[in-house]
């Protein structure tokens, strides 16, 4: 029995660390895109900060614009910690105009670039509006996940997006890496 028990807690903790280690080695490449301005933006350029937020976001997804005013606080409260966010837009439908009106229309004054044709959401395999991805200054992953653990503002519980620049910038281990993101589906070419 004492044997069972030994063997199963073996097991378990390998398939933790071995999640664990997964998540952390995973690297994604410089890529470049254009935001609503017409300006390049690669990631290369942003290697000086302690951590890159990349935010699938959305004009016309319901759950995204919930977390419009939440994430214009978030970069905010950050930039000048050296967190550096940049919105993603990868839907098809929605055009460079779109993004523009809707940045001025929600006051949302961090960078927010367009993915046309979905390449960078497919690199990330990015699925929902809004969805997170916390990089270092190398392109590893840190965290991927949600925003928080509630579209209405009111109901959260757990802040997991600064919970995790948090510990970046205190030089803790993040204690959750991974979370479900929840919200509309990236509507791909």
């Amino acid at each position: 029995m004492f044997k069972a028990i030994v063997i199963n807690l073996i097991l378990i903790l390998t398939i933790i660390f071995s999640y664990a280690f997964s998540l952390s080695t995973e690297k994604f490449e410089n890529f470049t895109l254009k935001d609503y301005k017409g300006k390049e933006h690669s990631l290369s350029d942003y290697k000086n900060s302690k951590a890159i937020v990349l935010i699938f976001v959305a004009t016309e997804c319901p759950v995204s614009n919930a977390y419009n005013e939440r994430m214009e606080k978030i970069y905010l409260d950050y930039k000048e910690k050296g967190v550096q966010l940049l919105g993603i837009n990868s839907n098809k439908s929605e055009s460079v105009s779109d993004i523009r009106n809707h940045a001025i229309k929600n006051n949302l004054t961090f960078t927010i670039l367009k993915d046309d044709k979905n390449i960078i959401a497919d690199k990330f395999n990015a699925s929902f509006t809004p969805e997170v991805y916390v990089l270092d200054p190398d392109f590893n992953l840190l965290y991927h996940g949600r925003i928080d653990d509630s579209r209405r503002e009111e109901d959260v519980k757990v802040q997991d997006l600064r919970s995790t620049l948090d510990e970046i910038l205190s030089g803790k281990q993040i204690s959750n890496p991974k979370t479900k993101a929840f919200g509309c589906t990236i509507k791909r070419v």
